[in-house]
């Protein structure tokens, strides 16, 4: 039998707070709400956009940049805002860099259900560190990720990258 260790989910799961949300909240609009950075993982909030960690990382350091704005159209949103999103994302980049040395990124929006977005009705940039040979046969063969740190300390490591 093969176990896979993490500790971490323990307190996802168990966490009460995530199963309060009302059937059509925002999960991105519900966590600015609770104005605790730290808790929500919320790394960087700037003018227009925030930047946060992703709870179900592909891969360790998995950010996303969020604009303040509920809306799930690219092209519905205003420029500073995308300015500013690709600012944050060339941030997010070199703090990812300096603290995990990756060899690539992958850096996308997913719009609509349909192209795999996960949040839909609020877009929303995913920058992921990348390393040759990093999906490996667990993700490919066995469906798996192994993400080797938990969320806190990648928070840890890259907070003081964003000020």
């Amino acid at each position: 039998m093969d176990v896979l260790w993490s500790p971490w989910r323990y307190a996802y799961i168990t966490d009460e707070s995530k199963r309060t949300l009302p059937k059509d909240a925002c999960v991105f609009c519900e966590l600015l709400k609770i104005n605790d950075d730290e808790k929500t993982l919320i790394l960087h909030r700037a003018k227009y956009n925030f930047v946060i960690l992703n709870i179900y990382p592909y891969i360790t350091g998995h950010l996303m940049i969020v604009p303040f704005e509920h809306t799930a159209d690219l092209d519905a949103i205003e420029k500073e805002i995308t300015d500013e999103m690709m600012d944050l994302t060339k941030q997010s980049t070199t703090a990812l860099r300096e603290v995990y040395a990756p060899q690539g990124f992958n850096i996308g929006i997913n719009i609509g259900s349909a192209a795999g977005a996960g949040i839909a009705g609020h877009i929303h940039q995913h920058v992921m560190p990348r390393w040759s040979g990093d999906a490996n046969f667990v993700t490919t063969i066995c469906e798996t990720r192994v993400i080797p740190e938990d969320l806190q300390t990648t928070y840890a490591k890259l907070k003081d990258k964003f000020k």
